[in-house]
């Protein structure tokens, strides 16, 4: 049977019995109506008759024509209403003596006597028939009653049996339905639904447990591949050698090998499955790596000795959509050691070298002094030739010195507020030489009333000389070259070298700062490709910038821009 079959069913069953317990009760209760009324017309009427006559027999003596008109109408609405089994004789035997009373011109005679006991003899009948109709109308009140109180408690019964067990009949199966859908959710693929019904939950049972045995086979088949390749997952991400973390796109943490562990001295169960933010509050290494962006190294102590890592970030993508990044902390310790013990080895050499330079570039000078004795022309020549590569190589020890103060981080800066002018005619009296001697003239133009710069004097200058010096040697012979100082804004002021030369190609423009660079084709014999890059290194040192525009064919312009003396 459906389930709908069943509800109506039930419901009818509770509307059937409402309408039995209504006919049963309706049926007795017009039963008993009817008993009362023939009482009332019977018996009732009669008993009022019988009295009416009586109290004019006793008006006779003082109003005899209208006493006897009354009892004759009462006699005669007696007679109509003669129901009980004798009250005809005691009726006639009335009429009887009522017939004689009339002719009877003496009163209370033993006429009157015979009429009374008639009367009482009615009214004696009636009485007796209201006891025993009343009788009757009770037995059938309380069999009425039995019955409506039978068929109520059956009723009762049944409704309250329909009422608690059929809202279990529906909701039972729903809730065991519920638990098995959740426990599908949460994978229990092995969860089943028993039903003994043949209707609709029955139905629902079957299909929903078909669904369970197919997820589960599913689950099974494929369960295997998975922790398979989940494992493996895990073997290559415990086997790299650097530290490594995953987050989702809310920065929760998906997995960390076992060198970011090590790194953080955290357990795997404090870290993943837990937001970034929540698992970084007593572990600041975490904090800052998840909201650090750069990617400068960091030093961090491990197992008492000091460590060198680059961060890197790697962003996930799925279906062209980002599903999370993964943080890579690369090791450079082996590699900041062996930078270190670089740049100590080039300052040590370089150190080593500067000395004999300068004494060989003394001896030169003293061979081209005629007090030591005249040179030929020829030996002149070659003089002239040893002194030029005596001072390439001391620029170049030179040079190098900056570049190991640089890398080890001992720039020596003394900032103080310097006028531009004083740092553009130290520049221009170190570069005059050379621009003379290839006929280069070099124009200056420095506004009056220029603010002064937070600058150290000598490595500022420095950076313009060596601006200067690259203009004058990528500049054809009899060139101009432009020295610009200007203010663009309040807080910055900017030096700019303008050339006329080749002019740098696109590609090569954001490569000229970096050590030993040289723009292919342009490489000079006297230039190290060191001058731009420590020149860089010098002016951010000092909380600037420097940068290069250049087109080719239309030359280059070299700027600077220093923060302005408050």
């Amino acid at each position: 049977m459906r389930l709908k079959a069943k509800i109506t069913l039930g419901v009818l069953f509770l509307y059937l019995m409402m309408l039995l317990v209504s006919v049963l009760g309706y049926y007795y209760l017009k039963n008993l109506n009817g008993k009362a009324r023939t009482i009332l017309e019977d018996n009732y009427e009669s008993l009022e008759f019988s009295k009416n006559m009586l109290t004019a027999l006793d008006a006779m003596p003082l109003d005899r024509s209208s006493a006897l008109q009354r009892f004759e109408n009462n006699l005669k609405n007696e007679e109509k209403n003669v129901t009980e089994s004798g009250e005809a004789a005691a009726t006639a035997a009335v009429r009887k003596g009522f017939e004689q009373l009339k002719r009877d011109s003496i009163p209370g005679t033993g006429v009157d006597k015979t009429i009374r006991q008639s009367i009482y003899v009615i009214m004696d009948l009636n009485m007796q028939a209201i006891v025993g109709k009343n009788e009757i109308v009770k037995k059938i009140a309380d069999r009425a009653l039995l019955y409506i109180a039978i068929i109520s408690g059956v009723c009762f019964l049944l409704g309250f049996s329909f009422v608690y067990n059929f809202p279990g009949y529906i909701a039972n199966p729903i809730h065991e339905l519920t638990k098995g859908i959740t426990g599908i959710a949460e994978k229990k693929y092995s969860q089943r639904l028993h039903f003994k019904s043949a209707d609709e939950f029955g139905e629902l049972a079957t299909a929903f447990n078909t669904m369970a045995q197919r997820l589960d086979d599913y689950e099974h088949s494929n369960l295997a591949r998975i922790l398979f390749e989940k494992q493996r997952a895990e073997a290559v991400i415990n086997s790299l050698r650097d530290a490594t973390i995953g987050l989702d796109n809310k920065n929760t943490i998906l997995f960390a090998n076992m060198p970011a562990l090590q790194l953080l001295n955290m357990q795997e169960s404090d870290l993943v499955g837990k937001p970034a933010t929540e698992a970084g509050k007593y572990n600041d290494l975490l904090t800052f790596l998840v909201s650090r962006q750069d990617n400068a190294p960091l030093k961090i102590v491990v197992d008492g000795k000091e460590s060198f890592f680059t961060r890197e970030q790697v962003n996930i993508h799925y279906e062209n959509e980002r599903i999370g990044h993964v943080i890579i902390l690369k090791n450079i310790t082996s590699f900041r050691e062996q930078d270190q013990a670089k740049t100590h080895f080039i300052a040590t050499v370089s150190h080593e070298l500067k000395t004999p330079l300068s004494s060989s570039d003394f001896s030169l000078k003293l061979l081209e002094d005629d007090r030591i004795g005249h040179l030929t022309t020829e030996q002149r020549e070659l003089v002239e030739s040893l002194k030029q590569d005596n001072l390439r190589m001391i620029k170049i020890v030179s040079e190098l010195l900056n570049l190991s103060q640089v890398e080890s981080g001992n720039i020596q800066l003394q900032p103080q507020p310097v006028s531009p002018d004083q740092v553009v005619r130290y520049a221009l009296d170190a570069v005059q030489k050379q621009a003379a001697q290839q006929q280069i003239s070099i124009r200056t133009s420095l506004p009056e009333h220029t603010p002064q710069i937070l600058a150290d004097v000598e490595k500022t200058a420095w950076v313009l000389v060596n601006l200067l010096t690259n203009a004058i040697r990528y500049s054809p012979e009899g060139a101009d070259i432009a020295l610009n100082v200007e203010q663009q804004d309040e807080r910055m002021l900017t030096f700019s070298v303008r050339d006329k030369g080749k002019g740098i190609p696109a590609a090569f423009r954001e490569k000229i700062f970096e050590r030993f660079y040289q723009v292919p084709g342009t490489q000079h014999q006297t230039s190290s490709g060191l001058g731009l890059a420590i020149a860089r290194e010098f002016i951010e040192a000092q909380g600037g910038t420097i940068g290069v525009e250049s087109e080719e064919g239309k030359g280059s312009m070299f700027y600077f821009r220093l923060p302005v003396a408050v």
